[in-house]
């Protein structure tokens, strides 16, 4: 079984959407979630140009794009504090405590080779499985990253959810180490 997976869902926002549900249904299981999510708040009309990550599981929220007032068409993504959000996302995965990543995108920064593609990497090494984002415009470059290693999954809820349970459990149990109470009733299921 492959520990990397991609899931794209038709819609502005769809994926966004289906990632969070799919990370609540992981931590009402016990899975503990690390990664990076769009929070789920309805956004004003002054803010609808932000983009704010929520740092797993529990926050907190990083603002990532800047304020370049109201006439600039410059890209505002701020690429300082989405580095700041991956750094702190890849120490919570380092000092252990997560068996699951999940991320919301591989956007432009993963393509080249910074964001969360750290993160990814980290994961992956220690065999934890990681399930992203991908839209079709950024496809091309996820594929040449992962090269062959994962896995493209539907967008259905109960597809993606059961693939990071299988994974979770797959790499648990490969990992030697003795499972948490909660790791071991899913495995027994």
């Amino acid at each position: 079984m492959t520990r990397l997976a991609s899931v794209s869902a038709v819609g502005r926002g769809a994926t966004d959407l289906l990632l969070s549900a799919v990370a609540e249904r992981l931590q009402a299981e016990g899975v503990r979630v690390g990664g990076a999510l769009r929070p789920q708040k309805p956004q004003d009309e002054a803010s609808h140009c932000n983009s704010d990550l929520l740092l797993l599981p529990d926050g907190p929220i990083a603002r990532i794009t800047q304020d370049l007032g109201a006439g600039s068409t410059a890209c505002r993504m701020d690429s300082g504090a989405l580095e700041e959000a991956a750094a702190t996302a890849t120490a919570r995965l380092v000092s252990g405590g997560v068996d699951l990543i999940v991320l919301n995108k591989f956007g432009i920064s993963e393509a080249e080779g910074r964001g969360f593609r750290v993160l990814i990497a980290e994961a992956l090494s220690r065999d934890i499985p990681v399930v992203v984002g991908v839209s079709d415009a950024h496809r091309a470059a996820f594929e040449r990253f992962a090269d062959g290693m994962a896995t493209a999954l539907s967008d259905s809820e109960s597809a993606v959810v059961t693939w990071c349970l299988a994974a979770v459990a797959n790499s648990v149990e490969s990992s030697g180490e003795e499972p948490t109470c909660r790791q071991q009733e899913r495995l027994e299921k």
